[in-house]
């Protein structure tokens, strides 16, 4: 019996063995990341196939003056981009559309911090604050747009409340002086992502670094200064990055409100876009455009992490 039980063991150990051999396990870092494949392997396959197959084609396009007028389709080389650079709207719009930038991000950053750091505050009736700023912010584009006509509508509210300290409101959306200014000022209604995002920071900035500043006589100018804004700098850098680009494409409001008039004072680079390309239907020098805006914002952003050295504080540099 003992011969045979041993005879058997042998036998599942040269099995087990065989079988383990056969199949080869991963190691433990291969198995993480052969998961990690997996789980982006849903957006990874949607930006492939709906993304970047979309950016290869209009790259191709752009040298091309397709036209879905004519239907015809034939390689010009460099023609469009050359069109381009000497073409006054894209000029136009391009400037537009940093004045628009220069004045929205700033401005949303600054009102986004102040509003973050008030509604860090413990009160009472907090979380309903914090929706009612935040709501604006996921409100449609369209939807937003069509509030803001009424409101700067020449018998609108805001002109009304002008009108109770003695000034006359113009007609915002008609004057080219006043277009682009009210949509930069419309652009200030959706401070609510950037503001959850500076809530979050300053929720995890260490209770104790102000206990510490207060032990030494800090009141709550220096709390901000020495502590707060240093501990916050990453966050405004996202908000810095996340807005020049997306102020860069800038589109509904501009559209619905005023569609680039009056005398182009609202005419952004994106609407320009939108025009050759599905008004005008010059596919090919709509993509041209499209491709010049996207080595801007690629400028403007590779300027901006090289800055960052400067001027952006991560906390784990301090422990180094």
């Amino acid at each position: 019996m003992g011969l045979l039980e041993g005879a058997r063991g042998s036998a599942v150990s040269v099995g087990t063995a065989l079988r383990r051999a056969a199949v080869p396990r991963l190691s433990r870092t291969a198995t993480q990341r052969l998961q990690g494949w997996l789980l982006i392997a849903p957006w990874l396959l949607g930006f492939i196939v709906l993304q970047l197959g979309a950016y290869v084609a209009a790259l191709v396009i752009s040298f091309s003056d397709w036209n879905l007028r004519t239907a015809t389709f034939n390689f010009v080389g460099f023609t469009n981009y050359l069109v381009a650079f000497s073409d006054d709207l894209v000029g136009r719009s391009l400037l537009n559309t940093l004045v628009y930038t220069v004045f929205h991000v700033p401005g949303v950053i600054v009102l986004a911090f102040v509003v973050a750091g008030l509604l860090n505050i413990k009160v009472k009736g907090l979380p309903v604050f914090r929706t009612m700023f935040y709501l604006p912010s996921i409100t449609a584009g369209a939807g937003m747009a069509i509030i803001w006509i009424w409101l700067l509508n020449p018998n609108g509210i805001i002109n009304a409340a002008l009108g109770l300290v003695g000034i006359k409101g113009p007609n915002w959306l008609a004057n080219p002086n006043t277009a682009l200014p009210a949509l930069i000022f419309m652009g200030y209604w959706g401070i609510g992502g950037t503001m959850v995002l500076f809530l979050a920071g300053l929720q995890g900035i260490p209770q104790h670094l102000y206990d510490a500043l207060k032990v030494d006589g800090g009141g709550w100018r220096a709390q901000v200064r020495h502590i707060t804004v240093p501990m916050m700098t990453p966050y405004f850098f996202l908000a810095f990055v996340t807005g020049v680009i997306g102020s860069f494409q800038v589109f509904t409001q501009a559209l619905l409100t005023t569609e680039g008039g009056p005398d182009n004072a609202t005419l952004f680079v994106f609407l320009y876009i939108y025009q050759m390309g599905w008004q005008s239907l010059r596919m090919g020098y709509a993509s041209a455009i499209a491709w010049l805006l996207f080595l801007v914002i690629l400028i403007f952003t590779l300027i901006q992490f090289v800055a960052a050295r400067r001027w952006v504080y991560y906390e784990y540099q301090g422990s180094q």
